[in-house]
């Protein structure tokens, strides 16, 4: 957390004066208030809404109610019904085909259908299905034919699991091929089956409710509102030309069944956004009931207040953009008085000692000025002092030391880090994927390493710990060729030497020493206290050098000019120690053809970073 803010604090103070103050008016002005702005306008927006969205579920509720008022005519008609011995008679006589004047005076002398339909309103008419071949169809009493039979809505009704009023959306339950000239419009109807216990028989009862009167009622509503049996379809509507056609046509896709429901949401519609509320009515005795469906558009609630809240917004930003424009003017005059302040600090940095600031005011700028005047005069009476040349060459001389021991030690040959990668990719070719991990971890240690090079010293012990990393490398190379020993005493380990001067020892004893020899070789590192100073020595048993090439490689070694073909590791290592420690800390190498050779040196034990 410090971390960031250090962060910040730097990122502020390298942003410009002008822009830092737009910033800060962006960030502590502009933003909250047109936050501010935007809550208070979707304040209003919702509150639009909920109202209005409260006042749809008033309407659906009293439309229910209404509606379910209606609904209870025709149930309670068709209760009368169920026990009217007079109907039961009529429908279930057997009547003589050959003298039709018994069928034609019973029908005149039962009239309780169409006295129900005159009496009540929410009635239009009123049939009754029933298998008894000897009726004739008078757009009441009907035949139930197979084909009436067939239909969805009989079977529903006669179901001994329904054993309810069912409310379905049919065509006019005629026998349309005698009665052509009838309309046949579906229209919402109560469907009831009816036992006849004196005759052993049943039938169906239809009682068409008059939609004309439930339109009526919902032409009243504020908002779109329709009435949907269980299977979708919209059986009333405050506009007519939705008749007939079911919600998921309309665009609203909602459940419908025969579970009572009673809820609101926000729905898209044609990109459109509404508000609907749902409400199902199953009245008494009823298998399934209606669904009361009112929507209306959220953007014509919101209206009034989206315009209120675009013109509030529209006042704010030009009330922002203004106060913007105030800030900028004064940004730029300040930027200007400091640019002009800048200019005098490049004079004066050019060397023009005779360079003097001229800037109006009394404000923190003009004292800026003042002060930079005065510290011409300053400069210009310290300039006749005699700057302490020794120490600065001193330092320059320091600092050349250090880019030369930076440079030698960014030497080290990477050839080793390229056979490596080519070792575990032969390796896992041929062996798959076994060790690789382990392998690729040391890998990664010592380039690590090696990007770590700039600090100036390091412990033996975490010296032995790299190389301990590339021998286990080299051994995942060579196998059982290979075998190494590190032995260091305890009171050596928290010595300090330069970075990479021992690896660089054990590679070339591997390399040179090791590799062109067919049988094991082994490499050992020795490190022990003598007094107040430590003897690091390599040793390996390879092939060894004869006298002539060990004189040639000692050449090399102690030049002071490289040369391409000299050893870059070993000269690397040996320059280093004379320029750390003296001549005398330098390598010294011993070595006999067949039998290996040994490189050692000493550095002082109290050696301090």
């Amino acid at each position: 957390m410090k971390r960031v803010r250090k962060r910040f604090i730097r990122w502020l103070n390298d942003m410009k004066i002008r822009n830092k103050l737009i910033f800060f008016y962006v960030i502590v002005v502009m933003i909250p208030v047109l936050i501010v702005g935007f809550i208070v306008i979707q304040y209003f927006r919702q509150d639009a809404l909920e109202k209005a969205t409260e006042q749809t579920e008033n309407n659906v509720q009293r439309m229910k109610t209404q509606i379910e008022n209606q609904i209870n005519v025709p149930i309670n008609v068709s209760n009368q019904l169920v026990l009217d011995r007079d109907m039961e008679r009529v429908a279930t006589t057997i009547y003589p085909e050959d003298n039709p004047i018994e069928l034609v005076n019973a029908y005149r002398g039962y009239t309780d259908f169409t006295d129900y339909a005159r009496t009540y309103n929410e009635i239009e008419s009123i049939q009754l299905y029933v298998q008894n071949p000897t009726l004739l169809d008078n757009l009441e009493f009907m035949n139930a034919t197979s084909e009436i039979r067939e239909t969805a809505w009989y079977k529903e009704a006669v179901d001994p699991k329904v054993r309810a009023i069912v409310w379905s959306y049919i065509n006019d339950p005629v026998h349309y091929t005698n009665f052509p000239s009838l309309n046949s419009s579906k229209q919402l109807s109560l469907v009831r089956h009816i036992v006849f216990p004196n005759s052993n028989s049943s039938g169906v009862l239809v009682i068409r409710v008059n939609t004309d009167y439930l339109n009526s009622l919902l032409s009243q509503e504020p908002f779109d509102t329709m009435v949907a049996d269980k299977d979708g379809y919209i059986v009333a509507a405050k506009e007519r030309s939705t008749i007939g056609r079911t919600l998921s046509e309309m665009g609203f896709e909602v459940s419908v069944g025969d579970a009572e429901q009673e809820r609101t949401f926000e729905r898209q519609i044609g990109g459109i956004d509404y508000q609907i509320s749902i409400n199902t009515l199953i009245p008494d005795s009823s298998k399934n009931g209606l669904t009361i469906v009112s929507a209306f558009s959220s953007e014509s609630i919101v209206y009034d207040a989206n315009r209120i809240g675009l013109i509030g917004a529209a006042l704010i930003v030009f009330i922002l953009l203004m106060a913007l424009l105030a800030v900028y003017f004064n940004s730029r005059l300040i930027s200007s008085r400091l640019h002009k302040l800048n200019r005098n600090l490049n004079q004066l940095a050019e060397g023009n000692l005779e360079t003097v600031s001229r800037i109006d005011g009394y404000d923190e700028i003009g004292q800026l000025s003042e002060q930079f005047n005065y510290m011409v005069t300053s400069i210009k009476e310290l300039m006749k002092q005699v700057y302490e040349t020794s120490e600065a060459n001193n330092r320059l001389e320091v600092m050349q030391r250090e880019i030369k021991l930076k440079m030698l030690a960014s030497q080290i040959n990477p050839h080793f880090l390229f056979n490596a990668l080519e070792s575990i990719r032969m390796r896992a070719h041929i062996q798959g994927e076994k060790d690789i991990a382990r392998i690729v971890r040391l890998l990664g240690k010592l380039i690590r390493r090696n990007l770590e090079i700039g600090h100036r010293h390091t412990s033996l012990k975490s010296e032995l710990d790299l190389v301990k990393s590339y021998l286990e490398i080299q051994k995942f190379r060579h196998g059982d060729r290979l075998h190494y020993e590190l032995a260091a005493e305890s009171d050596t380990l928290e010595v300090l030497l330069p970075p990479l001067v021992i690896q660089p020892l054990i590679e070339n004893a591997i390399v040179h020493g090791l590799e062109n020899k067919e049988e094991e070789g082994t490499v050992s590192l020795h490190a022990v206290r003598i007094g107040e100073e430590v003897l690091i020595d390599v040793i390996d048993n390879g092939a060894g050098m004869t006298p002539e090439r060990l004189r040639q490689v000692e050449e090399s070694i102690r030049e002071k000019d490289e040369k391409e073909e000299s050893r870059i590791g070993l000269r690397n290592v040996h320059q280093r120690l004379i320029m750390t420690y003296g001549e005398e800390c330098g390598l010294h190498i011993s070595s006999e053809l067949g039998k290996g050779t040994q490189i050692y040196f000493k550095i002082p034990a109290g050696r301090d970073e």
